[in-house]
């Protein structure tokens, strides 16, 4: 491994640290000769304390059995009619995959349980067919998955439901990656299987906005196999409901997980969904709020006080989290002209108190971030009394030193006397 590669692992691994990513594998993926691979992958994304929840599949399996029985089984994906005989393979084929991927992380030094979290109905009479053992996710046993991921284990999820009554029903694993997505306000979904990505006109495409990806799927329906069909839809459905990235692709290719994940380009296809609708630029009409927001901080001695003249000078560098039309955070974007590299300094992260401990402030640090990128910043620089473990926890910042500061500004930062800590982040380019 580069030692530029082990940079972007670690500059990556602090915008996710404590997140949780889940991974839907099928089946064609677990019997192949990478799946070993794949669970080093997976001990490795616990290692730098990302919080995985694995999903699975079981149609290569439950087709392989049947063979060896000589059992002919009505459906084998979950989506059509489950016939008792087929919910019975189903069901070991669902166990013994479960117990092989119980070895592999043993194996990789990592504890997990199976789980039987997902609460089921029948899927019912569709189209005029009794579906009968297909069943449709009711709800996720999220209290159940939280327990386990507190105390590291890894939740498996099979791709079979259970009603109040212990009946056992088939079904989709992409449905039920997506309901525990959702379920979990999972950062990342992602569907590891044996297609890497979307493909248009023989090209990859490496990215979709939720735009596009509903363009897509409508212009190309007809074209696209029923399994490529099903996760652009189920992905679909999770970038609207707060999951904010889904990803797709191919589990057998040798450390695909960690390139999709890690690095800049990626190696399969991400549909991305907007998660900063509640942050906008500041407006006039909101110095006001910003100013209160200023004077909570003021009083802790977390930041210097502003007038109502600074901030209404500089009400563009400004950008509000607002909920239900009430600004409850804040931050301001100051540009260092004519510094090499281009630097901006991230002024004024602030979170009311009401609100504090609601993932806000990480959230606005996020957005600042992306948004110091987008006007071409290649750094930015934080200045903190109080909250300088925050920026270097959540936010991925090091500890700098006060000549990184531009002369002016640090001419500014030696008159204050506060001796705030001066921290920095290099901007990785998207």
């Amino acid at each position: 491994m580069k030692l530029a590669d082990l940079r972007g692992i670690l500059t990556y691994s602090a915008r996710f640290r404590d997140k949780i990513f889940v991974l839907n594998i099928d089946s064609e993926v677990i019997a192949s000769d990478n799946f070993h691979n794949l669970l080093l992958d997976i001990s490795f994304l616990r290692s730098v304390n990302i919080k995985v929840v694995l999903v699975h599949g079981a149609s290569i399996f439950i087709e392989d059995l049947a063979t060896q029985l000589g059992i002919t089984v009505s459906d084998t994906h979950g989506m059509d009619i489950t016939d008792e005989q087929t919910l019975k393979i189903a069901t070991m084929a669902a166990n013994h995959i479960s117990h092989r991927i119980l070895e592999g992380l043993r194996d990789a030094d990592q504890q997990a349980a199976v789980t039987n979290a997902i609460i089921a109905h029948p899927a019912g009479i569709i189209d005029g067919e009794d579906h009968l053992f297909t069943g449709q996710v009711e709800r996720v046993e999220i209290d159940f998955l939280l327990k386990l991921i507190e105390e590291d284990i890894i939740p498996i999820i099979p791709p079979l439901g259970f009603d109040g009554n212990g009946q056992t029903y088939r079904v989709n694993s992409d449905g039920v990656a997506l309901e525990v997505s959702e379920a979990l306000h999972a950062a990342k979904l992602m569907f590891v299987g044996s297609s890497n990505g979307v493909r248009d006109s023989g090209t990859l495409r490496a990215q979709f906005s939720i735009e596009e990806a509903e363009t897509f799927l409508h212009k190309h329906a007809a074209d696209l196999d029923k399994e490529m069909k099903s996760k652009l839809q189920h992905g679909l459905r999770a970038c609207r409901n707060s999951v904010s990235r889904v990803h797709l692709i191919d589990g057998r290719e040798d450390a695909a997980l960690l390139q999709e994940i890690f690095s800049n380009e990626g190696i399969g296809t991400m549909i991305y969904a907007n998660e900063y609708e509640a942050i906008r630029q500041a407006r006039r009409r909101d110095v006001g709020s910003i100013l209160n927001l200023i004077r909570e901080s003021v009083e802790f001695k977390q930041v210097l006080p502003r007038n109502r003249q600074s901030i209404t000078t500089r009400i563009r560098d400004f950008h509000v989290f607002e909920i239900d039309r009430n600004v409850v955070g804040c931050f301001g974007l100051i540009p260092y002209p004519g510094s090499d590299p281009e630097v901006m300094e991230l002024e004024c992260l602030i979170v009311a108190e009401s609100h504090a401990n609601q993932g806000i402030g990480r959230k606005l640090m996020d957005y600042a971030e992306t948004t110091a990128r987008e006007l071409g910043a290649k750094r930015l620089i934080a200045l903190s009394t109080q909250a300088f473990n925050y920026f270097q926890q959540k936010g991925g910042f090091l500890v700098g030193d006060p000549d990184l500061l531009p002369p002016q500004r640090r001419t500014i930062y030696d008159q204050s006397k506060r001796r705030s800590r001066v921290l920095y982040k290099d901007l990785v380019p998207l």
